[in-house]
C-alpha cells in the first residue's frame, strides 16, 4: 500500500514537472510510516534524518513546502505556532476533523463529518464555493480528564 501510494505521489510530481528526489523521497516515507501521527517539519526531520543522514532541515521544509503547494499534504495549525501536515484524501475527500487535547497535546481525528448542512448553508448565503473546512477542537481527552478527576 506504502509502494503504490508512493508511486502515485512519484506520478503526480511529474504531472507537475518535479521529480521524486531521493530527499523528497525520504521525507514522504516518513510522512507514509506516521501517517497518524500529525507530524510538524522538526519531527519529520528528526526521523529522515535516522535514515538519510546527510539531509539539511533546509530541504525537508523545502519538500513540505512544495508538497502543500502541489495539494499533496495540509499544512496544518492547531493553534499551538507549530505546523503539521497530514495528507490530502486521495478520494477527494476534505472533511475530517480534530480534537485536541490541551493537558497532554494528542490530537485525535473525527473522520465523520458533521458540517455538510452548515457548509451548504454558508455556501449558499454568501455564494462562496467551498473547496475545503476544517474544524478543530480544543478540550481534554479523556485519559487526562480521567487523571484529574474532570468529567464532561
Amino acid at each position: 500500500m506504502e509502494e503504490e501510494r508512493l508511486e502515485r505521489i512519484r506520478d503526480e510530481l511529474h504531472r507537475q514537472n518535479y521529480k521524486l528526489t531521493p530527499q523528497r523521497e525520504s521525507t514522504i516515507r516518513v510522512l507514509l510510516e506516521n501517517e497518524e501521527d500529525h507530524l510538524s517539519a522538526e519531527d519529520i526531520y528528526l526521523r529522515v534524518k535516522e535514515k538519510s543522514p546527510d539531509i539539511g532541515l533546509a530541504t525537508v521544509y523545502r519538500t513540505l513546502e512544495l508538497m502543500s503547494e502541489l495539494h499533496i499534504l495540509h499544512k496544518i495549525n492547531f493553534g499551538d505556532g507549530v505546523a503539521r501536515y497530514e495528507f490530502k484524501s486521495e478520494k477527494g475527500e476534505h472533511h475530517h476533523h480534530h480534537l485536541i487535547c490541551l493537558d497532554c497535546g494528542k490530537v485525535n481525528e473525527i473522520q465523520e463529518d458533521h458540517l455538510g448542512e452548515v457548509e451548504r448553508a454558508v455556501s449558499d448565503k454568501y455564494h462562496f464555493i467551498i473547496k475545503d473546512h476544517r474544524l478543530i477542537f480544543h478540550g481534554i481527552c479523556e485519559e487526562c480528564a480521567t487523571k484529574e478527576g474532570n468529567s464532561h
